[in-house]
């Protein structure tokens, strides 16, 4: 990335790092069992996350093949005025350089939104 921003990912339940940086929970709910201090997160970005409305459409079935069109939604949800809120303000952290750690509770995390969201994030961070 141009910008010299470092963006990492890490489970909210690995304990946090010294390197991570601003940490920012991009989950919709706060996970069951953590509390917030051992949380360790700076900022909760709930609108930058998928809606409630594909997530769950998204858990009906979990495969290959509806990862591909869950992407492309979430990509499309990423560009409307509340998510465009959010991922400005997750740019905006990035900008100021150093690491950016987006934490998450998701199992899978290869198979979740984040990566789509990291996607967006660089290439809006290579654009600019």
């Amino acid at each position: 990335m141009g910008s010299g921003s470092d963006i990492r990912v890490r489970r909210v339940y690995d304990p946090p790092e010294e390197d991570d940086g601003t940490r920012v929970l991009v989950d919709r709910l706060w996970p069951r069992g953590i509390s917030k201090e051992h949380a360790a997160v700076d900022l909760w970005a709930k609108d930058v996350t998928p809606s409630n409305e594909l997530r769950a459409w998204y858990h009906e079935d979990r495969s290959d093949a509806r990862h591909a069109e869950f992407a492309d939604r979430y990509r499309t949800e990423l560009g409307d005025p509340v998510h465009t809120e959010a991922v400005e303000q997750l740019l905006a952290l990035l900008r100021r350089g150093g690491a950016v750690t987006l934490v998450t509770a998701v199992k899978d995390v290869p198979a979740s939104h984040v990566p789509v969201l990291v996607g967006h994030l660089e290439q809006a961070l290579d654009h600019r």
